[in-house]
């Protein structure tokens, strides 16, 4: 299995960027957030595109910049958007191209992390209350579990680390 480029999914606020820094840092990889490349790539922030271009156009742009991370980068640690792989055909990209890893986070869980961020920076959850955060993690956790399990290997729990995340590249 191609252990060169390694994509961690799952939902946002499960760790992806945090872990793929770390992960990136202890392999001597290069770390691509796909969402900080998109916006970059753009030059807008992800809400913006999402309000100026809309969601379909903005899952277009996702993928173009998810070919374009695979072409230009052979070692890396990508952190996918929380709803990249459940578009297209991402998951059998991403699957083609490197070792995807689902981290499988409890939607409560991610929904206490998401309430110590600025909610406004997330398209789809601006003008949340708690309670309707909780149940939109809910529901879309449900609703992407299909996409996000095409992944090569799942890591669930409440507080993933970093040392799991090793010790699972190495029995690969």
């Amino acid at each position: 299995m191609n252990k060169e480029r390694i994509f961690l999914l799952g939902m946002m606020g499960a760790g992806k960027t945090t872990l793929g820094r770390q992960l990136a840092s202890q392999l001597g990889y290069t770390f691509v957030d796909l969402d900080a490349y998109l916006e970059a790539r753009e030059g807008r922030s992800i809400a913006q595109l999402f309000e100026q271009e809309g969601q379909e156009r903005f899952r277009q742009k996702e993928r173009q910049a998810l070919e374009a991370v695979v072409l230009q980068h052979a070692q890396a640690v990508i952190a996918t958007g929380g709803g990249t792989p459940c578009f297209f055909d991402n998951m059998s990209f991403i699957n083609q191209h490197g070792i995807s890893i689902f981290l499988d986070v409890p939607a409560e869980e991610i929904a206490e992390r998401l309430m110590a961020t600025n909610l406004q920076e997330r398209p789809l959850l601006a003008g949340k209350s708690v309670e309707e955060l909780k149940d939109f993690i809910a529901k879309t956790l449900a609703e992407r579990r299909g996409y996000y399990q095409q992944a090569n290997f799942t890591l669930t729990g409440k507080s993933n680390n970093i040392e799991q995340l090793v010790s699972l590249l190495n029995h690969i």
